[in-house]
């Protein structure tokens, strides 16, 4: 009561008057004809080369590009997996290695947000990327030709009784060039991690900072949309260069034997990051001319809404209004109060003088808003979620409905992800639109993880069963059984047949074949193996091949839910970005330093060890290994209805607890929405001018 009183006392004094209000004078009685932020009057002459709108255009280029590189190791996981002998533990350390230098820069990096130049920060991270993509193509060029198993020509190794010696040389160590294979890709994931830092960070922020209210989650859905269509077009991309031969630069047509549906075939998974080498170059060298800053879209009441950020008390709002208190003020209001002010001058041209002594009372102040914490948990379950979707979708429906690694690719990148990118954009939309509050975003959110449980449970039971492969538990015949212990076979040969009574033999060796028949319009193929010891007691035959899992018409169906699950889902991203940038979760000034801060979180705690979590699940599912030289080498076989249960247990146990995350941030934000109001009503009703 007693504040109330003396805010109706000292109305008539609460006039715009002082240093503080003098810049707004002229322009709130005549706004300019383009009107910028006053911290940015005179600082950047208008320039249609230098707008915002060029601005997004080029960052959704850079991020398409670098995103490409995430895509094309997606989608060549399983590629990598056989060229090389990894197991999906090793190749999801290796598709998550990219988050290590990324989770230990990217807090330090994006604290520096608009301190620092920030459009040479974004080009100079794309280079490095640029750099690491190449690195990743590297080993193909180290590399010897690849050599499969029992080459099925014209050679006769491959039958029972010619196979008495392994077709691949064992040394005792292997060669220089081929033990740098794995720790050059993983150096390549780490750079390119590096480079990735400044860009996503940087780039919201400093798109944030010059947008209007009304436009920015606009810009930002469109950014978050790309984000989706990178790795989209990089599994569009990757499925037809995946139809290449590994070795097409080595060998000539004639030499390639195989065919993508071979299950032993390798495609050119190296040309996929020389492609995107080429374009992180390109779309790094527009950053070099951006300003430091730009003129921002916004009308020159902003201040009112910057200030309704700062969390003013009543009684300090008066000091602020009459020009006597200055502390609680965001930079983007008075640039020369805040003693972490983004435009203050800076002894170096990129660095901020006062960046140490503010960090811990920045982190501090950051990590103590509960609204941002349950926003950025809320979307680290999210990441999470999407971390099963992306690297191992691939190699799921590959194995699960017997589909070549190309097909699979195709699918998840023309079907789920761009439905993915739309429900992106149209959550961006729906911001714009109706200009949610934080509580209704808070809801949206909420209601999209209820309803994405049901399209996601289903897919559990949507698979096939697991065939019937000699040598393996779920056959009867081992694969040293007595119908082909004469037959000496190699334990790495693998050119899988199928038998004429259903069961499948990982070689014509295994089935004991002794003889075979060819196809000879064109270049020599055999057509089927005959007098098969060990299929109907030797009276029955193989065809080249593998049995398949006979259900693959249930694609469709799991395309379906797969698609409306990313569909639905995808519609939280870009309201749970907005609970961040705005409102009253972090002060303006601390934007850059809440995002590095967010995918902090995201790396720790979903990204960098997501993969490597799916990718041991899917090891304990394998029923038969690959060998080379007495060691295990990649997955031959899995048992289908394990691999799908578990795959999708562990994709399905994030949403509930998104769930749980997403009510108690409605909970926390109606606690503060009248706090909120009432700040804001007092800015309308004695700081305007009049």
């Amino acid at each position: 009561m007693k504040s109330g009183v003396l805010l109706l006392g000292w109305k008539e004094n609460l006039q715009p008057h002082g240093p503080f209000w003098n810049q707004f004078d002229t322009p709130a009685v005549e706004p300019p004809q383009h009107p910028v932020e006053p911290s940015l009057v005179g600082t950047v002459p208008p320039s249609s080369c230098l707008s915002l709108q060029v601005f997004v255009f080029c960052h959704s280029f850079l991020q398409l590009a670098q995103l490409l590189v995430s895509g094309f190791m997606k989608s060549s996981i399983s590629t990598i997996e056989r060229r090389y002998g990894l197991s999906s533990q090793k190749s999801g350390i290796l598709a998550s290695f990219n988050e290590v230098g990324n989770t230990v820069l990217i807090i330090f990096v994006s604290f520096l947000g608009s301190r620092v130049h920030r459009p040479r920060f974004i080009g100079g991270g794309a280079l490095l990327a640029c750099l690491a993509s190449l690195l990743m193509a590297l080993p193909h060029f180290l590399s010897d030709e690849y050599i499969y198993t029992d080459r099925i020509s014209s050679k006769t190794s491959c039958l029972c009784g010619t196979s008495s010696s392994s077709n691949q040389t064992c040394l005792e160590q292997d060669s220089p060039a081929q033990q740098m294979v794995y720790p050059l890709l993983l150096l390549g994931q780490l750079l390119l991690g590096i480079g990735a830092v400044p860009i996503q960070p940087f780039g919201i922020s400093y798109i944030d900072d010059y947008a209007s209210r009304k436009n920015s989650p606009l810009y930002l859905g469109i950014l978050l949309a790309v984000t989706s269509i990178g790795p989209a077009f990089g599994f569009i991309t990757g499925s037809f260069i995946l139809k290449l031969y590994v070795d097409f630069d080595k060998l000539s047509k004639d030499d390639i034997e195989l065919d993508p549906k071979d299950l032993r075939w390798v495609g050119a998974w190296w040309l996929n990051f020389l492609l995107a080498s080429g374009l992180l170059f390109l779309s790094a060298l527009p950053y070099l001319f951006f300003p430091r800053e730009m003129p921002k879209e916004v009308r020159w009441d902003h201040w009112m809404l910057e200030a309704n950020k700062a969390a003013v008390s009543p009684q300090e709002l008066i000091l602020v209004c009459r020009g006597k208190h200055s502390k609680f003020l965001p930079s983007s209001i008075h640039p020369s109060i805040h003693p972490c002010s983004n435009h203050q001058q800076s002894i170096h041209p990129y660095i901020h003088p006062s960046i140490h002594p503010c960090f811990p009372r920045i982190a501090l102040r950051t990590l103590r808003s509960p609204i941002y914490l349950l926003v950025v948990l809320g979307l680290v379950n999210l990441a999470a979620l999407v971390c099963g979707l992306g690297t191992f979708m691939g190699k799921f429906i590959e194995k699960q409905f017997s589909q070549t690694t190309s097909f699979s690719n195709m699918m998840i990148g023309g079907i789920g992800m761009p439905l993915a990118v739309l429900g992106i954009v149209l959550g961006g939309v729906l911001m714009r639109r109706f200009n949610l509050s934080v509580n209704s975003a808070s809801k949206l959110c909420s209601a999209v993880i209820f309803l994405c449980v049901f399209f996601a449970l289903p897919m559990i039971f949507i698979g096939c069963p697991t065939q019937t492969i000699a040598g393996t538990a779920h056959s009867c015949l081992s694969s040293n059984h007595a119908c082909n212990s004469a037959c000496n076979c190699p334990q790495e040969a693998f050119n899988p047949v199928c038998g004429s009574d259903g069961v499948e033999f990982r070689s014509p060796c295994h089935a004991g074949c002794l003889s075979r028949q060819m196809d000879t319009n064109g270049k020599p193929t055999v057509r089927n193996f005959t007098n098969c010891t060990c299929i109907n007691e030797g009276l029955g035959g193989a065809r080249q091949g593998t049995c398949g899992s006979g259900c693959s018409h249930l694609l469709l169906p799991f395309m379906v839910l797969l698609s409306l699950t990313c569909f639905i889902i995808s519609f939280a991203q870009t309201p749970s970005y907005m609970m961040i940038l705005r409102y009253e979760t972090v002060p303006p000034e601390d934007k850059s330093f809440a995002v590095g801060v967010q995918y902090m979180l995201f790396r720790v705690l979903a990204f960098l060890p997501g993969p490597v979590l799916y990718g041991s699940v899917i090891d304990t599912t394998c029923i038969l290994w690959g060998q080379k030289c007495g060691k295990n080498t990649s997955c031959l076989y899995y048992n289908l209805d394990k691999f799908r249960q578990r795959y999708h247990h562990k994709r399905t146990q994030n949403i509930p607890a998104d769930r749980h995350v997403q009510t108690e941030t409605g909970k926390k934000v109606k606690q503060t929405s009248l706090q909120v109001e009432i700040r804001q009503q007092l800015l309308l009703r004695f700081c305007s001018p009049q």
